[in-house]
């Protein structure tokens, strides 16, 4: 019975150090770029639990990523935007049978006020039938504090607000807000504008 006490009290340790050191971002160049947070990310998104079943959505993204690296064109009903310059990434998968079904996934990073951090998100926005979203539990956005000098991100809560499961966020490929929408039952919708102020978002 200790041993096993021991060992599940390592695990844990083992596991608040690997959450406090953070996940390595390795890059080329003098800055690592949008692409480099995705791939240092993917491993953790696309988690398994104790009976190694899991959610991968991101899978799909890591897929596309390889295909674009390599110069091979994306899979049918599938599209890739990855805009460095704006540091954003947008991934699309139409149902194979149904045309109106979509899925995306976009990467988002911002610059924070310091010069010293970057702010990355990762939005699972929904799947879209008809022009509607469909939201589960696997929808919602993901964030990581990425530090310049350790050149490692870490898991952190949304800054300035706090995730809402009844709409849809989408990530700035122009600007740096976020946009926040929620379809009501009858048909309208709310918005709401997340800004950035270089360091936390206000609404």
């Amino acid at each position: 019975m200790r041993r096993i006490a021991s060992a599940i009290i390592l695990s844990c340790l083992t596991l608040s150090l690997m959450a406090q050191s953070g996940i390595k971002v390795n890059y080329k160049g003098s800055k690592p770029t949008v692409t480099d947070f995705a791939w240092a990310a993917f491993p953790s998104l696309n988690y398994e639990d104790e009976d190694g079943c899991g959610d991968h959505p991101w899978s799909a993204l890591e897929d596309a990523m390889k295909r674009h690296s390599k110069g091979l064109a994306q899979e049918e009903g599938e599209k890739l935007i990855i805009d460095s310059k704006n540091g954003y990434i947008l991934f699309e998968h139409a149902g194979d049978e149904d045309a109106d079904y979509i899925f995306r996934l976009e990467v988002c990073y911002w610059n924070e006020s310091d010069g010293k951090h970057k702010l990355i998100a990762f939005n699972n926005m929904a799947s879209y039938t008809e022009g509607r979203p469909c939201i589960t539990e696997m929808s919602g956005v993901d964030f990581y504090r990425y530090d310049n000098a350790t050149k490692r991100m870490v898991s952190c809560d949304p800054p300035g607000f706090k995730i809402e499961y009844d709409g849809i966020y989408e990530l700035p490929r122009i600007g740096k807000d976020i946009i926040y929408t929620k379809w009501n039952d009858d048909g309208t919708t709310k918005r709401k504008v997340l800004k950035w102020n270089g360091r936390r978002f206000n609404y």
